[in-house]
C-alpha cells in the first residue's frame, strides 16, 4: 500500500504548478516556467522518497498550455533530459505517479468543440507520462462527465468516444465515481464495454451509491483493475464537518481512516489522499497504516 496527496507540497518553497496568463505567453516565459515547474517536480519526488511517500499525483499544471494552439513548441523534445530523469527517479524507487486533468475535460460533452479540447488535453497527459518512461500503471483519471438529461445516452457518448481515443491514451485512463452523477454502478457498466478500470473514491461513494456496503463496492472495483494497470488507486477522503455535503475534510479525520482501514483489510490498494492539507495529513496516515497493517 503506497500512500499520496495532490500536486502541491506545502513543505517546500517551491510549486510544481506555476502557471500564467494565455495574455502574458511567450516562448521564453513557457520555457522558464515549465523548466522550473519540472526542477520541483524533482525536489517533491526526492522529499517523498526522504519521507515514505510513494504515490504523488502530478498537476496538470506542469507544463502550461500544452494541448492550447498557442504552444508552438515541442516541449517532450525541448525537455527531454529532465522529463526522463524524472521518470528514471520514480521507476528506480517504485513510486506510482497519477495525474488528473481539470473538470472541463468532458468526452461525452455534446458539443464536439469541448470533445475536441478535452481529448487534446488527454493526450498532453498521456504524452506527459509517456516522455517519463512510466508504464501503464501510471494513471490518468477522469469523471464521466455530464448528464444531459439523459444519464444513459451520456453513457452511451462517453463509452464512443473513449473507445476511439489512440491506445496511449486509453491505455492510462481510468473513470472515477464521483459525488452527483456516476455512481460506482455507472461506472461498472463503462468498465464492461470499454475495460477501462475504476478508480474508487470512497468519499464519492458515501455521498452518492446504490446501497452497496464498503467492502462489496472495493471488491467490485478491484475487479476492474489487471496486471497491466498495476495495483488498484483509491481516492480517500472524508466529509468538512460544518460544510455543504460533498466538501473534503482540511485534516484527516484520524477516526474515520483507522474505520476505513478496518473495513478494507482485505484489500491491496494504493492511497490518494484528497485533504487539503496534502503531506501533513499523508504523515499521519502512514502512522495509522504501519500501526494498523502491520
Amino acid at each position: 500500500m503506497k500512500i499520496g496527496y495532490v500536486c502541491v507540497n506545502t513543505s517546500l518553497k517551491c510549486k510544481p504548478n506555476v502557471k500564467f496568463r494565455l495574455a502574458s505567453y511567450t516562448p521564453a516565459k513557457f520555457e522558464e516556467t515549465v523548466a522550473g515547474n519540472l526542477a520541483c517536480l524533482q525536489s517533491v519526488l526526492e522529499w517523498n522518497l526522504k519521507h515514505g511517500l510513494m504515490f504523488f499525483r502530478i498537476s496538470s499544471d506542469t507544463v502550461p498550455f500544452a494541448s492550447h494552439p498557442v504552444c508552438k513548441i515541442d516541449w517532450v523534445k525541448e525537455f527531454k533530459s529532465q522529463l526522463a530523469a524524472i521518470g528514471a527517479f520514480a521507476n528506480k524507487h517504485s513510486m506510482r505517479i497519477s495525474m488528473h486533468p481539470d473538470q472541463f475535460v468532458v468526452i461525452n460533452s455534446p458539443d464536439a468543440a469541448i470533445v475536441e479540447r478535452s481529448v487534446a488535453e488527454l493526450k498532453y497527459h498521456a504524452d506527459f507520462l509517456d516522455a517519463l518512461g512510466l508504464d501503464s500503471a501510471a494513471k490518468i483519471q477522469i469523471h464521466v462527465g455530464g448528464v444531459y438529461g439523459n444519464k444513459t445516452a451520456a453513457i452511451a457518448s462517453f463509452i464512443q468516444a473513449a473507445v476511439k481515443l489512440p491506445y496511449h491514451i486509453r491505455r492510462r485512463l481510468v473513470i472515477e465515481n464521483d459525488d452527483k452523477s456516476y455512481s460506482l454502478r455507472d461506472c461498472l457498466v463503462i468498465h464492461q464495454k470499454t475495460g477501462m478500470p475504476i478508480l474508487f473514491d470512497n468519499f464519492h461513494h458515501d455521498c452518492l451509491n446504490n446501497g452497496e456496503p464498503l467492502k462489496d463496492a472495493m471488491q467490485a472495483a478491484i475487479a476492474t483493475w489487471t496486471k497491466t494497470d498495476g495495483g488498484m488507486m483509491l481516492d480517500y477522503s472524508s466529509q468538512q464537518r460544518d460544510a455543504i455535503k460533498g466538501t473534503h475534510i482540511d485534516s484527516i479525520d484520524i477516526v474515520d481512516f483507522e474505520r476505513f482501514l478496518g473495513e478494507t483489510t482485505a484489500f491491496d490498494f494504493d492511497i490518494m489522499l484528497e485533504i487539503r492539507d496534502k503531506e501533513k495529513s499523508a504523515f499521519q496516515a502512514l502512522d495509522i497504516i504501519r500501526k494498523v497493517r502491520h
